[in-house]
């Protein structure tokens, strides 16, 4: 789960990942729509596009100790971002950052959900 320290509230319960070239090359690309529990994380990255998909994102720039360097609300298709200082961007449902009140400065945390087994 990642979570917004400041507010408590969740900005997805569900993480992908793209840790690598080919994965963050292709993001979200192919996909109709990003489910509002899902974020994908893309590190490092400090620069974004959205070239040739089909939906808006909110993005959120973190740095590498998850202090949000930047928020990016309703990105549309065929634009450019980018999050100076940034380590890392998430990629999240249109709505999402306003929903989870998340603002430049706030820490987000990821937590396990569950209990790991034995």
């Amino acid at each position: 789960m990642l979570r917004n320290r400041r507010t408590k509230r969740p900005l997805a319960t569900r993480l992908d990942t793209a840790f690598d070239s080919p994965n963050r090359r292709r993001g979200l690309l192919g996909r109709d729509r990003l489910e509002a529990d899902t974020a994908l994380i893309l590190a490092p990255c400090a620069a974004l596009h959205t070239f040739f998909m089909r939906f808006p994102i909110d993005v959120v720039f973190v740095t590498r100790s998850g202090k949000v360097a930047r928020v990016v609300r309703s990105l549309r298709p065929w634009r450019l971002s980018v999050g100076w200082g940034a380590f890392a961007a998430i990629e999240l449902a249109a709505g999402v950052a306003d929903a989870s009140g998340t603002r430049r400065d706030d820490l987000l945390d990821v937590e396990q959900h569950g209990s790991l087994p034995g």
